[in-house]
């Protein structure tokens, strides 16, 4: 594999099996030899069937699947650090100041206003107080959240409200690193050219792009290049 000019991810040999505890410890082979990078200012997207993988890659590349095998380099000012070895300590504090993930679903603690979760992805990244809550509005407003629902929790919104609430706390932190898995699924059309305008924003200030988009239109819009997971199938590559 050659990497990206001025790589901000290099993901080499990764391997993943799941094992079915319920069904006997069947294992179940998923990626197998998964190599590609992300550059900073690239928007990678992966591409394949249901069930290809794509949101296992993305996972471990966020640390939250532990690989079986391989390495996922991650930029950290002048060196890597390859988060399918890293301790759980390491892989938080590089989520705070690296890397963000938005996900289909948004998982929040009850009660919590839409702002306040938004403002606390900032702060978490560093921001003061009052910096944090101005982030937080700009976003909702270019997301389009009316600003009556901001005091309220999102679990009293629609899908497609909340989803967009989820984008924004991802967004907040303004992270070297984005993963990206379906985040315009649940959202109107008007509400995706929203995130396309703040991916590309984003990625014209050097911020890096790993994404799932079934959505053509948005994956055309956005990719540099579109990687087919299934070439790194577990049984294509036994």
């Amino acid at each position: 594999m050659t990497p990206s000019p001025d790589p901000l991810l290099v993901v080499d040999g990764l391997d993943k099996t799941f094992t079915l505890h319920l069904h006997g410890g069947a294992r179940l082979p998923v990626v197998s030899r998964v190599a590609f990078s992300v550059a900073r200012g690239e928007c990678v997207v992966l591409a394949g069937p249901s069930g290809a993988g794509k949101s296992s890659i993305l996972r471990m590349a966020y640390g939250a699947y532990r690989a079986d095998a391989g390495s996922i380099l991650l930029a950290d000012g002048g060196r890597f650090i390859d988060i399918a070895q890293a301790n759980a300590r390491d892989v938080v504090d590089a989520r705070r100041r690296i890397m963000g993930y938005v996900s289909q679903f948004l998982r929040v603690i009850p009660r919590v206003s839409a702002l306040n979760i938004v403002a606390a992805a900032a702060r978490n990244a560093g921001l003061e107080a009052e910096a944090a809550r101005a982030r937080a509005a700009s976003l909702l407003t270019r997301l389009n959240l009316p600003e009556r629902l901001w005091p309220l929790p999102p679990a009293t919104f629609s899908g497609g409200e909340q989803q967009r609430v989820n984008i924004a706390r991802g967004f907040a932190g303004e992270h070297d690193l984005l993963i990206l898995d379906e985040p315009t699924a649940s959202l109107d059309a008007a509400n995706r050219d929203a995130v396309v305008a703040l991916i590309a924003e984003r990625r014209a200030k050097g911020a890096g792009f790993l994404a799932i988009f079934y959505d053509d239109d948005v994956r055309a819009s956005l990719a540099d290049r579109v990687i087919d997971v299934s070439r790194f199938s577990a049984k294509a590559t036994a």
